[in-house]
């Protein structure tokens, strides 16, 4: 899950849905959660939901961006910043893993304390919902964040492979323009893992990505004042 910095807030909102402009103007039009590209139709999310903390609903440090399936998963639940990792406080691409077949899980190289935290967070979103998975891990007939997470690591694979066959600088510019039209920062950081070129490019192509959770050659660290 792509780490985020949250700027001061830019303005005052009488309504929560007056925040919708800015957020993508923060973070891009992806999700905050799964990182699909939503031109249209990306929700104002409420952290801690606004029905059980209404003193909150207008609160800019409450807002992430959510498609409507991470969005109709976590409904109502209640959160806090102790049980969960969060992508604007934490290095949440430390915490998750993604592999081919569009799979989702907690990494095995972090701490098991952080590990119940990411876990908590990947359910409250249902993340890691999957055919695959258990019956209680089944996503809804609408729900094709795992396709599409799917398709995106193959066309990664794909645009590796083609750039292992002709590395040039307009090579990568072209895949730098793929990597921020597709979504999905996290699949494609891990299958350019080794590349640091296309990391460097891949963070700055997306707008909002946390610098504070990168090394100065891309290689990822913890964030200060997360719980990873």
């Amino acid at each position: 899950m792509r780490p985020i910095n949250r700027p001061a807030a830019p303005s005052i909102y009488g309504i929560y849905q007056d925040a919708l402009g800015d957020l993508e103007e923060c973070f891009g039009t992806y999700c905050s959660y799964c990182e699909r590209r939503i031109p249209v139709l990306l929700a104002v999310e409420h952290v801690s939901p606004k029905s059980i903390d209404p003193a909150r609903e207008t609160d800019w440090s409450n807002f992430l961006l959510a498609c409507v399936n991470c969005n109709s998963v976590k409904g109502n639940t209640p959160t806090n910043d102790v049980d969960f990792l969060w992508p604007d406080k934490d290095n949440t691409l430390m915490a998750i893993e993604y592999e081919a077949g569009g799979l989702v899980k907690v990494s095995s190289k972090i701490l098991p304390v952080v590990q119940l935290k990411c876990a908590a967070l990947i359910d409250l979103v249902g993340l890691d919902r999957n055919p695959a998975q258990p019956p209680n891990k089944l996503p809804s007939e609408r729900d094709r964040r795992y396709l599409e997470r799917e398709e995106k690591w193959k066309l990664a694979m794909r645009s590796k492979e083609i750039l292992g066959q002709q590395d040039n600088k307009l090579s990568r510019e072209l895949i730098e323009s793929v990597m921020k039209e597709s979504g999905f920062f996290s699949v494609w950081i891990s299958v350019f893992h080794d590349d640091l070129d296309m990391r460097e490019r891949l963070v700055n192509a997306y707008k909002g990505t946390s610098l504070d959770c990168f090394e100065s050659d891309w290689s990822l660290k913890a964030r200060v004042g997360g719980h990873i």
